[in-house]
C-alpha cells in the first residue's frame, strides 16, 4: 500500500471514530460529561414543557374608548413587554375584538408573570407644587444597573425634549424635592442639589436586580393603551406534550434505522458514507438550534425529522449519477468527481425551492408555523453544506485509500 493511500485510510478510519463518538453523544449521561449532551441547551415550547394560558380583555372607561388603533398599540405593547422578560417563544395574538391572547412556556411564577403583563407602569416625575414635570411619554430608554457600592438602580434617559423640561424643572425646584411617581405610588423623593442638564435620572430603592429589570422592562414598553382584565388564567402542563414528544422521538428512531439500513443495502458503500455524513448532519442541526436560540416545540421537531429525509435526497440525486457514470466504464475516482458536478445543479435546486417556502412560511405563519420553518430551513442549509462538501470528502478518502476499488460495492 502507497503512503499517499495509508494516509487517506487513516483519515477514513479516524472520521468513523469520531462520527462513532458523536453517535453516543445522547447516550452519556450530562452530569457525568456535561460538555458532550448537544441537546442539553435547546429550549422546549409551551406544548412540550408547559407554562401558562392568559386571555386578557379591553375594557372602555370614561376616558378611553376600545377601538382597533388602540387594540393594536395594546397587542404591541403587551408583546415588547413578554419580549423584554426573555421567556421562550411567546403567542401575543388577538382573539375576537377584543380580547387577547398570551402564552407564556417555562414559566415559574405564572402569578408574578401575569401581573407584569397587566401592570399600567405610567411613570410621572412631580414637583413639590404637585405639577407633572414629565411622563413616560418623555422617556427614551430605561436599564437596570448595579452601582459600585453594590446598589440596584433603574438608570433613565429622557428624549431631547424631555432633557429640556427636566433641565428647566431641576432649576426651578433647585434644593427642594421632586417625586418619581410609579403607577400612582412614590417610589422616589430625590432632593435636587444642583439643575440636571444631561437629560438622565436614577430611581433606587429595589431589593433584588430582577425587581429593577422588571420594572425597567414596564417602562420601556410604555403604559397599556386602555385598561384590561384578566379573563383567564391557567398552568398548562407538558402531559401531551411529553407523551408526544416521547412517540415523535420513537417515530423518528424507527425511521431513522430504516432509512440508514435502505441506504447501506441500496447504495453499499455511499450508503454507509451518507449514514456518517447524517450523524454529522444532525450534530450540526442541534449545535445551530443552541446557537440560534431555538425552540423546540412539535411542529419543529417535524421539521427536523423531514430535514433528515431532505438530506438523504440530496445523497441518494449524487449517487444516482455516481452509478450512471460507473456504468459508462469510468474509472472510480473520475466518476465520484462527474457525479457530484452532475447532481451539484439539482441537489441546489431542489434545496433552494423548498428554502423559498420556509421563508414565506416564517414570514406569514404564525408561531408554531414560524418554529417548523426554522428547523427546517436550518436543516436545507446543513444538508446542502453536507451532501456537497463532507459526503464528497469522504467518498474521495475511501476511493484514494484504495480500501474498496470493485465498482460494485459502489452500486454499479
Amino acid at each position: 500500500m502507497r503512503w499517499g493511500s495509508f494516509t487517506k485510510l487513516v483519515s477514513l478510519l479516524v472520521m468513523v471514530a469520531v462520527v462513532t463518538v458523536l453517535a453516543l453523544i445522547p447516550v452519556f449521561p450530562e452530569e457525568k460529561v456535561p460538555w458532550l449532551p448537544v441537546t442539553k441547551n435547546i429550549d422546549l415550547g409551551l406544548d412540550l414543557q408547559g407554562g401558562v394560558h392568559v386571555v386578557l380583555e379591553a375594557q372602555d372607561t370614561e376616558n378611553i374608548k376600545v377601538d382597533d388603533q388602540k387594540m393594536e398599540q395594546l397587542l404591541a405593547t403587551i408583546e415588547r413587554r413578554v419580549n423584554g422578560f426573555g421567556v421562550s417563544e411567546p403567542v401575543v395574538q388577538q382573539e375576537g375584538e377584543r380580547r387577547v391572547v398570551v402564552e407564556l412556556a417555562g414559566i415559574e411564577d405564572p402569578e408574578a408573570a401575569v401581573d407584569s403583563i397587566v401592570k399600567t407602569a405610567y411613570l410621572e416625575f412631580v414637583g413639590p407644587d404637585g405639577e407633572v414635570i414629565l411622563t413616560g411619554a418623555d422617556l427614551e430608554k430605561a436599564v437596570e444597573n448595579i452601582l459600585p457600592n453594590d446598589q440596584t438602580v433603574v438608570s433613565l434617559k429622557f428624549t431631547p425634549e424631555g432633557t429640556e423640561k427636566f433641565a428647566e424643572a431641576t432649576k426651578k425646584f433647585w434644593q427642594q424635592n421632586i417625586g418619581i411617581v410609579l403607577d400612582g405610588q412614590v417610589v422616589q423623593n430625590p432632593y435636587v442639589k444642583e439643575p440636571i442638564y444631561n437629560g438622565e435620572a436614577m430611581i433606587d430603592g429595589y431589593a433584588s436586580f430582577e425587581e429593577a429589570h422588571e420594572v425597567a422592562v414596564l417602562l420601556n414598553s410604555g403604559a397599556l393603551p386602555v385598561k384590561v382584565e384578566v379573563m383567564e388564567k391557567r398552568t398548562v402542563g407538558p402531559t401531551l406534550g411529553q407523551e408526544s414528544l416521547d412517540r415523535s422521538t420513537k417515530a423518528g428512531i424507527i425511521g431513522v434505522a430504516l432509512l440508514l439500513a435502505f441506504m447501506i443495502t441500496y447504495y453499499r458503500v455511499p450508503g454507509l458514507v451518507a449514514n456518517v455524513a447524517l450523524v454529522f448532519y444532525s450534530v450540526i442541526v442541534l449545535a445551530l438550534f443552541n446557537v440560534f436560540d431555538v425552540v423546540l416545540t412539535l411542529p419543529g421537531i417535524a421539521g427536523f425529522i423531514l430535514s433528515l429525509g431532505i438530506a438523504v435526497d440530496a445523497n441518494i440525486i449524487i449517487f444516482e449519477r455516481i452509478k450512471e457514470e460507473l456504468r459508462n466504464e469510468k474509472s472510480l475516482r473520475s466518476a465520484i468527481d462527474s457525479g457530484f458536478r452532475r447532481a451539484f445543479v439539482a441537489v441546489v435546486d431542489s434545496n433552494v425551492t423548498t428554502l423559498i417556502a420556509t421563508i414565506v412560511l416564517y414570514y406569514f405563519g404564525t408561531s408554531m408555523v414560524k418554529g417548523f420553518a426554522l428547523t427546517l430551513s436550518i436543516g436545507i442549509l446543513s444538508s446542502m453544506f453536507t451532501a456537497i462538501t463532507l459526503t464528497r470528502w469522504m467518498l474521495k478518502l475511501t476511493a484514494h485509500s484504495r480500501l474498496i476499488k470493485n465498482s460494485k460495492f459502489y452500486g454499479a
